[in-house]
């Protein structure tokens, strides 16, 4: 497997340019940054949501999509997700003139099922997300299709360090030197990709992971020094979800990441309220994590620095996020 460096990352930058928006940075406003975080911390916000299909997701499926040969491309391509990934792989295979079928748990946003059929996805809802990945075996199996994975492989790393890329050279010259780069955790595949561009362009530059409580794998993973398996995942932060780490997207975060941090869900819901108060973004609960982790566990130790974080994705319906927001007014 080819080692990821600046190079390979630029190269994987040029070859989605074309068909991928930019996404803007936006400087936390400081004077709310002062009361929300600690005084003179500047956070810098790299806007995912704004990405097609509304998240970061869409960037390692069109990769992978265009790596595909035209044989594999004719006979489709498939993928497991609560959401946001197979909303990406629908797309990424409509753009190359494919055909994705997703496996996903029943209790997946319908917002999120209804956005995938939209893309053109074919969809087959499971009990849980451990089924889901039994059933996308027999899917490669028997039809043949190209299984793109939600998080594991250098091909999701690649594109997600894309990410990490944009944001050093959005930054402005007195703001290239982050202190701190906080990375939210599903299964890692976010995390590998920014906390290994953020290592390269500015090795000075602490990354922290951060999970929800309930979808801990990578946080079980670093305390037991290897990949491993969480029996239930049970947290708002569906997207966040993975029900274990995978040897490729952990050994890059386990090189990478200084430490993982974990947040509750009343956390993810204060946070929710805080980017939607301060940024005026709705975001779905798992985009909210990093900003949790900042407002607590990693509040003392980042106080007055300069603090960069990813805000990854937005894809929820309007009836929950009202609820949840609601929620974050309470707990306020």
């Amino acid at each position: 497997m080819q080692e990821i460096n600046i190079l390979s990352i630029q190269s994987s930058a040029d070859e989605l340019s074309s068909q991928l928006i930019r996404t803007p940075l936006l400087q936390w406003p400081q004077n709310m940054a002062d009361k929300r975080f600690s005084t003179n911390t500047r956070v810098f916000t790299k806007l995912e949501l704004f990405q097609h299909t509304g998240s970061f997701k869409a960037r390692a499926a069109l990769l992978a999509v265009k790596h595909l040969n035209p044989s594999q491309l004719d006979r489709g391509v498939t993928a497991v997700s609560a959401g946001n990934h197979a909303a990406a792989v629908a797309w990424a295979a409509a753009q190359a003139g494919s055909t994705a079928k997703v496996v996903m748990p029943a209790a997946s946003n319908p917002y999120r099922v209804s956005l995938c059929r939209d893309l053109g996805a074919e969809i087959i809802l499971v009990d849980d997300v451990h089924t889901a990945f039994d059933q996308v075996k027999e899917i490669e199996a028997e039809e043949g299709r190209f299984f793109i994975h939600p998080f594991e492989g250098q091909t999701v790393a690649q594109a997600t360090a894309t990410i990490g890329l944009e944001f050093h050279q959005q930054l402005g010259e007195a703001d290239k030197r982050l202190d701190a780069m906080i990375i939210a955790v599903g299964g890692g595949g976010l995390c590998a990709g920014v906390s290994t561009a953020s290592r390269l362009l500015n090795p000075d530059c602490a990354v922290y992971a951060v999970e929800p409580e309930g979808a801990d794998s990578m946080y079980q993973s670093f305390s037991k020094g290897s990949p491993q398996k969480i029996a239930k995942v049970d947290t708002i932060a569906d997207s966040l979800g993975a029900p274990h780490a995978e040897p490729y997207s952990y050994s890059l975060c386990r090189k990478n990441v200084d430490q993982v941090v974990r947040v509750s869900d009343d956390d993810i819901l204060r946070a929710l309220l805080l980017v939607f108060q301060d940024l005026k973004l709705a975001v779905e609960p798992a985009a909210a994590a990093a900003v949790a982790a900042l407002t607590g566990p990693l509040q003392e130790r980042l106080a007055g620095k300069r603090v960069g974080m990813i805000i990854c994705g937005a894809n929820i319906d309007a009836g929950t996020y009202q609820h949840y927001l609601q929620r974050g007014v309470e707990l306020n």
